[in-house]
């Protein structure tokens, strides 16, 4: 995950110092973008407001089901992972199994951003 997701070989930082920083805080960043893929393997059935609250899980109903309006119930971790793999990629075959880290790391990224623009886009008809 840090090469693949974070990029850390690009960073190309010379004091030994600031290399262990970056990659400390790379780290942590690279363990969030891994437990929605671990959970959902091991407890499918979870719900998912155990990692999103319940503002994001509703955008993220959102901008799945292209409404607005709130899911009358939270998604299963499993479902929203998958959820969160469709904006990192493409539609996949339900035959394909769970998306891959790198695909959860890139829709995670347009995930995150389309919900801090979610006053702009009128997700939530709430604007």
């Amino acid at each position: 995950m840090l090469k693949s997701g974070c990029a850390i070989e690009k960073l190309q930082e010379r004091d030994m110092e600031k290399m262990k920083t970056l990659i400390m805080v790379y780290s942590v960043i690279s363990v969030f973008i891994m437990n929605p893929a671990y959970i959902a393997r091991v407890n499918p059935e979870l719900p998912c407001g155990i990692l999103f609250d319940e503002e994001e899980w509703e955008v993220l109903y959102c901008v799945r089901n292209r409404r607005k309006g709130a899911a009358e119930k939270a998604y299963t971790i499993d479902k929203a992972v998958k959820c969160i793999g469709n904006l990192g990629g493409p539609i996949r075959a339900p035959s394909d199994g769970p998306p891959g880290l790198k695909t959860i790391c890139l829709g995670l990224q347009k995930f995150y951003t389309l919900y801090n623009y979610r006053e702009m886009f009128d997700f939530m008809g709430q604007v």
